[in-house]
């Protein structure tokens, strides 16, 4: 039998967030029974920690089902835990898991709720060009990061930040928030407040052909992407004579002023395109399947056309 001041929990994790999150409720004092995550996507760059190589050495049970349903509602059930939490993990959870915990369950979202509920919250936010998103811990429901919210911390997004720069600063506040919310999670007093559904917003996952530019738009939206997309992401890119040129890092001058359409080549040193407002200087670029260039060593020939649409669009 269970002492009464130790709780079990079975904890959905994924990434550097699940893990240090996972690492607060253990050195907490939680019994954490299994750990469910996600097999790694070998196309994906891995730029993170393997919740399943800390849950291994930690001697924890890890479960990497497709998508969790009834052989996982039955296994959970079989564990009794007194909550569940789920971290940084891609999958929305069924009722007939989040029913199994009696006193709750839990998840952080990577996103000031209730705006930016969904998928790739972090990237949505830079393209956006929002100057603070932060973590929320929320009662899990249902319906997709929705809940009363228990815990909030927020965190600037500079003008230059990547989205992996954003990242790795929500990767701490992340877990110092579970840190000073456990003990009335634990305790059955986090009750929380509503979300203002007036306030919500919701995003959905991005694809790698989603970071196609379009030049019509201003130069510092164009940047935007390239800072919300560049390492460790797909990338932001154009197309040329059939290429994909994938522009990792850019300089907008949203005041100059050129009478070239947008997408045109108007400067070879330094390299720089026209836009729809202002144009956008190309710092470090790669022509698909070629290796990473200075923007002065691409040779842009002035008057050349970065506007093909994408085959993988149409």
């Amino acid at each position: 039998m269970k002492a009464m001041n130790k709780r079990r929990a079975v904890v959905f994790a994924y990434s550097s967030i699940g893990c240090e999150c996972l690492t607060e409720l253990l050195e907490s004092g939680v019994e954490v029974a299994a750990v469910f995550t996600h097999e790694d996507d070998p196309g994906e760059e891995r730029w993170f920690r393997s919740v399943r190589g800390l849950a291994r050495e930690r001697g924890i049970p890890v479960h990497t089902p497709a998508k969790p349903g009834e052989p996982e509602a039955l296994l959970i059930r079989e564990l009794r835990p007194d909550l569940i939490f789920s971290f940084s993990y891609r999958i929305v959870l069924p009722a007939a898991i989040l029913g199994l915990a009696p006193l709750g369950a839990f998840n952080i979202h990577g996103a000031l709720l209730p705006r930016y509920r969904g998928r790739a919250c972090v990237n949505w936010a830079v393209l956006r060009g929002e100057t603070r998103t932060g973590v929320t811990l929320h009662h899990m429901t249902a319906r997709v990061d929705e809940g009363r919210i228990v815990d909030q911390e927020s965190v600037p997004i500079g003008p230059d930040d990547t989205a992996h720069d954003v990242f790795q600063k929500m990767i701490p506040a992340a877990r110092r928030m579970l840190r000073r919310s456990l003990p009335s999670v634990l305790e059955r007093t986090a009750r929380g407040y509503e979300q203002d559904e007036s306030q919500a917003t919701y995003f959905g996952r991005r694809r790698p052909e989603d970071g196609l530019i379009d030049w019509s738009k201003p130069a510092r939206e164009i940047y935007n992407l390239v800072r919300a997309l560049t390492h460790p992401f797909p990338g932001a890119f154009a197309l040329s004579g059939g290429r994909k040129l994938f522009i990792w890092s850019a300089v907008p001058h949203p005041d100059e002023r050129h009478g070239a359409e947008p997408g045109v080549v108007i400067s070879s040193q330094p390299p720089k395109v026209n836009t729809g407002g202002g144009t956008l200087q190309i710092k470090r670029a790669q022509w698909g399947g070629g290796e990473e260039l200075e923007g002065d060593e691409l040779r842009l020939p002035v008057g050349a056309a970065l506007t093909e649409k994408d085959p993988a669009r149409t």
